[in-house]
């Protein structure tokens, strides 16, 4: 169910990449008065984003295209037609495109945007399925349950409406948005009463807010294990299995990325060089910067530069 010729696409990883912050949170510019958004996006195999989570709920229609899904450490096949749903809590990313990446039309919005008013309780109902998730839960509607096309349809008359400066588009655009969410919410009934989770995993990131705190602002300095388990107060054993339980991801691993994050704004924003760069983002030796960089990225810090370069010339051929 491809999108029509009109529609723009934009590339997700120089959009998402660069908003996601220290505690691997992705932060959306919303209107303040009016969370919600709903964007096409292109996801490609040039730039894996990392793994992030956000506060606000996402729906994904895969318009064309295959990839696996990461959420935590549990993988998804998405294919053409499919949806993907993902609350806040759950660090998850694409990863393992087809050779020509995937194009999926994505909505964000704010549970707030829903709660409200007299009936807390009966509006909560709505979010349940971004409530309940845990390890396990299946993040994928698969279209030939005819969910996903509903919900498509959906979310292509809400984006019509946005940005909603009116009332009547703002109204519009709510009522788009509870139709889908009661789609959803009759799909995955039989989750219902296990919104206790939600909170579990939100318990799990504050233990951890200290840590994200003390990366954001030395990442560029020697960090180890010891360290990270010490401002926890845990055990170095303990420590290194929460940290995994969490994040999904090994505290190395998540540190070296968020390095390489650091090193791509410095390689694209900046004249150093890759030793430079290599010795600003806490990485001593340059041989290891290089080889952690091609793990991350699928190309080394030279080959990121020479695309770069690239990339500026074929902008400054079109605007020319």
């Amino acid at each position: 169910m491809p999108l029509g010729s009109r529609v723009r696409w934009g590339d997700a990883y120089s959009i998402i990449e660069p908003q996601i912050n220290a505690d691997s949170v992705h932060v959306w510019p919303f209107p303040p008065e009016f969370p919600i958004d709903v964007r096409f996006l292109r996801f490609g195999p040039h730039g894996d984003i990392r793994m992030n989570r956000h506060d606000y709920f996402e729906v994904l229609f895969v318009s064309s295209g295959e990839v696996i899904y990461q959420v935590q450490d549990q993988y998804s096949s998405l294919h053409p037609g499919d949806l993907f749903l993902i609350g806040s809590t759950l660090l998850h990313r694409m990863s393992r495109y087809g050779a020509r990446g995937v194009k999926a039309a994505v909505l964000y919005f704010l549970p707030d945007l829903v709660m409200g008013g007299d009936h807390a309780d009966e509006q909560m109902e709505y979010l349940m399925p971004f409530l309940v998730q845990d390890a396990g839960f299946p993040h994928v509607v698969q279209a030939a349950t005819g969910i996903p096309a509903q919900v498509f349809g959906l979310m292509k008359r809400a984006q019509a409406e946005l940005p909603a400066v009116s009332s009547r588009a703002r109204l519009s655009v709510k009522t788009y948005l509870k139709m889908i969410l009661v789609l959803l919410v009759n799909h995955y009934a039989a989750y219902r009463g296990e919104e206790d989770a939600f909170e579990r995993r939100q318990k799990d990131l504050d233990r951890l807010k200290p840590l994200f705190d003390l990366i954001d602002r030395l990442y560029h300095e020697p960090l180890g294990i010891e360290d990270a388990s010490s401002l926890l107060h845990m055990s170095k054993s303990n420590f290194m299995r929460f940290f995994k339980q969490v994040t999904g991801q090994s505290f190395v691993g998540y540190l070296n990325r968020f390095r390489v994050a650091k090193a791509e704004i410095l390689l694209a924003e900046t004249d150093l060089s890759i030793a430079e760069v290599s010795q600003r983002t806490g990485f001593c030796d340059q041989s290891y910067f290089g080889l952690v960089f091609r793990n991350v990225l699928q190309m080394t810090p030279r080959e990121y530069k020479h695309r770069l370069g690239h990339l500026r010339g074929e902008r400054e051929r079109l605007r020319g």
